[in-house]
């Protein structure tokens, strides 16, 4: 018989236990840092509203990407794998979405159709001295 050699897929190669060069990590590990220091210049320059929230969301949402790609070795993973540990939180988000929708639409049909109930006003709280004052009595 002769020796026949079987060649693997390079598949199983790049998945196996093959050593990623350091430099990856350190790369991400600085773009990590660059994305908090963005994330702190939010606060920083104090944007306020949507924008706020917006970016804040933005960075967060790529610091936790390339922490489960790089650091958690799924960028290295078959994609069936990759699809089965990312596919059910992505639909759990989407599903959030869209019951965090239809509870504003639900919220404004009956505003619309029954006034703001008394519980959804906003109510003035005071601060300092000026509570104390009030308990008192005094203006």
């Amino acid at each position: 018989m002769e020796n026949v050699q079987i060649q693997q897929p390079a598949e199983a190669h790049e998945s196996g236990d093959q050593e990623h060069p350091i430099g990856i990590y350190l790369k991400v590990w600085i773009l990590l840092f660059v994305l908090s220091f963005f994330s702190y210049m939010v606060d920083y320059f104090d944007f306020q509203g949507m924008l706020r929230w917006t970016l804040i969301i933005i960075f967060m949402f790529l610091k936790a990407g390339f922490i489960v790609a790089v650091f958690m070795h799924v960028m290295w993973e078959r994609m069936a794998l990759i699809t089965a540990i990312l596919g059910p939180p992505l639909l759990l988000l989407f599903l959030i979405g869209f019951m965090i929708s239809e509870g504003f639409y639900v919220f404004g049909t009956r505003v619309d159709y029954m006034g703001r109930p008394a519980a959804a006003e906003r109510v003035h709280v005071t601060h300092g001295e000026e509570a104390g004052h009030e308990a008192e009595g005094g203006h």
